[in-house]
């Protein structure tokens, strides 16, 4: 990690559909060897079965929903100090709020047995939307997990 200078962000461009770059960086953690178009195929046809499961016109507002029911708030990082290793809990910066809801989402998605992925992202998008399912225990495990090791908060800097 270079200590001259933060790397610069990258622009993303916004999706063709929704014109909306969450979504965008949704396609991009889907795709899988450079095939956009199918990334993209299988996150509109996910959130327009989430939007008619869900009884909504606006797919973007529902989706916008169940991401932020997934955001964690805080997490732990390792801190050595002295010869023991601490677990510290953080706050988390947005950015990678977004980032871990999403990948978790796309992960449990992914593991869903006997589906495909347009219909694990409409489950899990549809458990986010209701606050329940794999993504949510994952969110509630690393805050349980940062309130148990709230005695330790001093050594974050």
């Amino acid at each position: 990690m270079s200590r001259r200078h933060k790397a610069e962000k990258r622009k993303i461009r916004v999706d063709p559909k929704y014109k909306n770059a969450i979504i965008a960086k949704l396609i991009n953690k889907i795709m899988y060897n450079g095939k956009k178009s199918i990334a993209q195929k299988i996150v509109y046809e996910a959130l327009e079965g989430f939007a008619k499961k869900v009884k909504t016109d606006s797919a973007l507002d529902a989706f916008e929903k169940a991401l932020e029911n997934a955001k964690p708030s805080l997490e732990i990082k390792s801190r050595r100090i002295g010869g023991a290793t601490y677990q510290v809990p953080i706050e988390i910066a947005p950015d990678r709020r977004t980032a871990l809801a999403m990948r978790w989402l796309i992960s449990n998605a992914r593991s869903k047995v006997g589906r495909n992925m347009t219909e694990g992202l409409v489950t899990e998008l549809y458990d986010c939307f209701n606050n329940q399912g794999s993504t949510i225990k994952k969110k509630d495990d690393t805050h349980k997990m940062a309130e148990a090791n709230k005695a330790f908060a001093h050594y974050k800097w």
